[in-house]
């Protein structure tokens, strides 16, 4: 086995790993924080220690001029109600994918692989009212697909995935 293919073996098996961690484990792991998603769907669940963007001006920064970002580490926004969302990738110097999500914190739309530093509108769809941003390509790796659902505290008491 060459060891580009050995190494992608070992990432592929790290994810796994990370996705079954996240199903297991102590009550802690099962509660939620305000530093982590919780994302479920037919691929299983993932669990991403983010930083949450809920002002205007956090939103607004989002995570341009970030340089790298770990695995499973990104970024939430969250918006006062659901609204029209697009992004773009000004200043952005990491490729992300984009999951958009309604009030209940199921995902709408999802765009893959958005360019760094491309002006290009994103567009989100209506009724957007949550939006994680994770490393590009992630989420096709993890089987994420449009229908999975977040877990965050920041999503209301009509979530899909209630906080415990």
């Amino acid at each position: 086995m060459g060891l580009g293919r050995a190494r992608g073996r070992v990432g592929q098996l790290t994810i796994a790993l990370a996705i079954w961690l996240a199903g297991v484990g102590s009550p802690a792991l099962a509660t939620c924080q305000q530093d982590v998603v919780s994302i479920e769907g037919d691929f299983g669940k993932v669990r991403f220690t983010v930083e949450v963007a809920d002002e205007p001006a956090e939103r607004s920064r989002g995570l341009m001029f970030v340089e790298e970002m770990g695995r499973f580490e990104g970024m939430l926004f969250v918006y006062e109600r659901p609204q029209r969302a697009s992004f773009w990738m000004r200043n952005t110097l990491i490729p992300l994918d984009m999951l958009f999500a309604g009030s209940d914190g199921t995902v709408t739309r999802i765009h893959r692989d958005a360019i760094p530093l491309d002006e290009t509108p994103i567009p989100g769809g209506n009724d957007v009212q949550f939006v994680l941003e994770i490393n590009g390509g992630l989420a096709e790796r993890l089987g994420i697909e449009e229908g999975a659902v977040m877990q965050h505290p920041a999503i209301g008491p009509d979530a899909a995935l209630p906080c415990p």
